[in-house]
């Protein structure tokens, strides 16, 4: 069988599948259905440092090719986390696992991300730049270069563990807002998160979700997240996770020829449970298949 691990900054992986955030919650709860111990890792739900109720309901709108969300961050607050979440996934899952944390102010991400890398579960801080900077007119800290460069500076000076930044797609140059916050320190880049979407109910003539617009999901975003993936790991010289749409093992191969070290799968998780035990066991297969000996021998192997 081909050769599955991969080292993500610094941290071996057995394989390079890992549920994306918002789509595993903690993980205990997919721990019900099989041995989660099976994933590379995974990215527990968005982590803010106060709790968060999250946005009015409906949050979630489908689409033909994918979904729209509007959940909001709705988590219990790093504390709680600490306290109340990680103690019962260190009880189902024996592996380092991804903490995501999200901030409306510096302050807030610095505050957070040091909290948790005193816990000896976490292995990387998954910090997603695309919330609206409270200080700053609410203008999302990933659509500018300077504002996601001064988050990863922050977070870097009380961390330890390796940084790595989720960007948005609602940018017009993400290979300068990546190489920026290569430049601040950061270990990793991961991308793509949700593009922005909306949806109309013609019976009422009113946006589906409270939110009006909301994070567009789903195999229909796979291209557009596979060409940023292929843009931005061919310019920063730091592992990238490649995300977006990804639904099977052959998505995975792309995701790593385009440049992927490790590969995060969303809304396939929400669709079907069990969709990354799926795609870890059937990995082996499409290697052979294509006479791939070792998943970490083909990244960037795009012809």
């Amino acid at each position: 069988m081909g050769k599955l691990s991969v080292n993500l900054c610094g941290i071996e992986l057995d394989n390079p599948i890992i549920p994306a955030s918002g789509t595993f919650g903690f993980g205990y709860e997919f721990a019900e259905l099989y041995d989660i111990n099976c994933l590379g890792t995974f990215s527990f739900k968005g982590t803010t440092l106060h709790p968060r109720f999250g946005n009015p309901t409906p949050r979630i709108a489908e689409c033909s090719a994918g979904m729209i969300n509007a959940v909001g961050l709705q988590n219990p607050g790093v504390d709680d986390v600490i306290g109340e979440e990680l103690p019962k996934l260190k009880q189902v899952f024996h592996k380092p696992v991804m903490a995501n944390v999200s901030g409306f102010s510096i302050e807030e991400y610095a505050e957070t991300c040091a909290k948790l890398d005193n816990q000896e579960q976490v292995g990387w801080l998954e910090v997603n730049v695309s919330c609206p900077n409270v200080h700053g007119g609410g203008m999302s800290f990933g659509v500018d270069s300077h504002a996601a460069a001064s988050v990863v500076r922050a977070v870097k000076a009380v961390t330890t563990k390796p940084v790595i930044v989720k960007l948005s797609p609602n940018v017009t140059d993400i290979v300068a807002i990546a190489k920026a916050c290569e430049d601040a320190g950061a270990d990793g880049i991961s991308l793509i998160n949700t593009l922005l979407g909306m949806r109309i109910d013609l019976r009422t003539r009113k946006p589906v979700i409270a939110n009006k617009m909301g994070g567009f999901s789903g195999p229909a975003i796979f291209p557009v997240a596979l060409r940023m993936v292929y843009q931005v790991a061919h310019a920063v010289n730091i592992p990238v996770i490649g995300m977006g749409g990804v639904q099977c093992a052959e998505d995975v191969i792309e995701m790593m020829l385009a440049g992927a070290t490790a590969v995060e799968v969303g809304t396939a998780n929400l669709i079907d449970p069990f969709a990354c035990k799926k795609i870890i066991d059937d990995l082996p297969r499409v290697m052979e298949q294509y006479k791939i000996s070792s998943l970490a021998d083909i990244i960037k192997g795009v012809r």
